[in-house]
């Protein structure tokens, strides 16, 4: 679905005005001394702090004020029902292990859309100042170089690509092999940017991230942003990837198919 041109405007209205509560909510805790993190693994560590749960639900009391009729669906607080077809997707810290460790790569994410996925989706930094935001009609920054449009690396192959992940261990044994054989082949390979690494993506600087074990929160926000800026975002058999597991996000169809060939092979 694309959105008439006024409903377009207002939900990326929208999207910027909660990405900049979320922004005001979030700073205060961030590298600030005795800030606690709850575990919700009793496996490992998956942590979350009152600033992911003060965040999303000030984005959540913003929306129930100016688009009352749509869903929502976040990480903290899960699902609550629409009747206008549309969900917003929120993640109010994507990467709360960095942020907990002081480092400026996690983000906000916000994502708009229907069933087929995310129409709008948007990528905030708050502590460096730095907004991502793609719609069907392109994507645009905005922080300390200034602003403007923003587009995917054009073709080149995969031994000149970089190529980025979140964690060394990617997902499964089968999952982590597939990230290796296409890193293996490109000639740079760089860990532990969480959503960060989509944004350079949609800006042009690097040409590849994969991933797996993803919620929905996770990759719609980015599936919003890429796809504005002319790349593609898919699951590793080439199909939808909104619904979360395992996304190949590619700055150009040439690159994304020569990666989607090789993750093929570990189904």
């Amino acid at each position: 679905m694309t959105y008439r041109h006024e409903v377009h405007d207002e939900l990326v209205s929208v999207a910027n005005a909660l990405a900049d509560v979320a922004r005001a909510v979030i700073l205060p805790y961030f590298r600030t001394a005795g800030l606690s993190a709850e575990n919700k693994l009793t496996t490992g560590f998956d942590p979350v702090t009152v600033a992911d749960k003060a965040a999303e639900q000030a984005m959540c009391d913003l929306l129930a004020q100016m688009r009352p009729d749509d869903a929502i669906f976040g990480e903290e607080y899960g699902a609550k029902s629409g009747t206008s077809g549309l969900t917003w997707v929120l993640d109010p810290i994507d990467g709360t292990r960095g942020f907990v460790s002081g480092t400026p790569t996690w983000g906000v994410l916000i994502a708009v859309g229907d069933d087929a996925g995310p129409q709008i989706g948007v990528i905030d930094q708050p502590y460096i100042g730095e907004r991502f935001i793609g719609t069907p009609q392109g994507a645009n920054f905005i922080g300390p170089h200034g602003e403007g449009a923003i587009q995917t690396r054009e073709q080149r192959p995969l031994h000149e690509a970089t190529v980025f992940t979140t964690f060394p261990e990617v997902g499964s044994p089968t999952e982590r092999a597939g990230f290796e054989a296409v890193a293996e082949k490109a000639q740079l390979t760089r860990y532990g940017m969480d959503c960060y690494a989509y944004a350079l993506l949609a800006a042009g600087h690097v040409d590849l991230v994969i991933e797996a074990s993803l919620n929905s929160y996770d990759i719609q926000g980015p599936i919003g942003l890429i796809h504005g800026a002319g790349g593609i975002v898919t699951d590793w058999q080439g199909g939808p990837a909104h619904n979360g597991g395992r996304a190949l996000a590619a700055a150009n169809p040439e690159i994304h198919a020569e990666a989607l060939a090789i993750l093929r092979e570990f189904p």
